[in-house]
């Protein structure tokens, strides 16, 4: 005689993870940025999701920007670093991103540290960072973004949201890994160069100092020093935007 199947077990509901528990103020460590564009409510958020630092201010040296808040925090004038450091503050973020042009965030990195500020990599609650991946000071990890085992980030190198690099990645200081790019194992990003939105670098590529890659473009080579790629497969673009 056949048994008659077992009744099915109700399926359970995911459960999303619990929020994180926010520290007192008091507890927190205060840090201070330099910018106060869109690249910095990125930088803050990362900041706010893991209760470690609590933002006290935001240098900007554009004057109409005195006296104004991004995400509650006050933006001061660019003169008020000395200030602050004098004060006590001892930690400092770059809230400075770049399209296609990280030099303003290597000048920033160079201020704060000039000023005697200390930047700790700063990593988002729900970015993925392999545990022997090797952060520099001043790297971020923006919230989604994945960075792979034994992968390399130098000082400033910043990886945007939703970015995924593979293993044995090499990211140079103050590059920038732009949302929704995905680097294949073994890809080196030169200092200072761009990867755009959505690009992708096929594995063992390497990407020039000073290189940009263009948003959704396709690398299947070598970028040189300072080359400019962009399309499917990326190509150099020459002067006037021809490729």
């Amino acid at each position: 005689m056949i048994s008659p199947p077992a009744p099915a077990r109700p399926v359970r509901a995911h459960r999303p993870l619990p929020a994180a528990m926010p520290a007192p103020a008091g507890t927190l460590t205060p840090i201070v940025g330099v910018g106060a564009g869109g690249h910095a409510k990125s930088a803050i958020d990362a900041i706010e999701s893991v209760f470690r630092f609590r933002v006290v201010a935001l240098l900007d040296a554009d004057p109409a920007l005195a006296g104004t808040t991004v995400l509650g925090n006050p933006v001061l004038g660019g003169d008020a670093l000395a200030a602050l450091r004098a004060g006590g503050v001892e930690h400092a973020f770059v809230g400075l991103g770049g399209a296609g042009d990280t030099s303003a965030r290597r000048a920033g990195g160079a201020l704060l540290r000039d000023a005697g500020f200390v930047l700790p990599a700063i990593v988002h609650r729900t970015a993925t960072v392999a545990r022997s991946a090797r952060l520099a000071d001043g790297v971020q990890v923006l919230a989604g973004a994945i960075v792979g085992a034994d992968s390399r980030l130098a000082c400033d190198a910043l990886v945007n949201a939703g970015a995924i690099l593979g293993h044995d990645a090499d990211v140079g200081e103050a590059a920038h890994v732009a949302s929704g790019a995905r680097l294949g194992g073994g890809v080196t990003v030169g200092a200072g160069a761009h990867v755009g939105t959505g690009a992708v670098v096929l594995q063992g590529r390497t990407i020039g100092t000073g290189a940009v890659v263009a948003a959704g473009a396709v690398v299947l080579e070598d970028v040189p020093d300072s080359g400019r790629v962009a399309g499917v497969p990326a190509r150099p673009i020459r002067r006037g935007g021809a490729r």
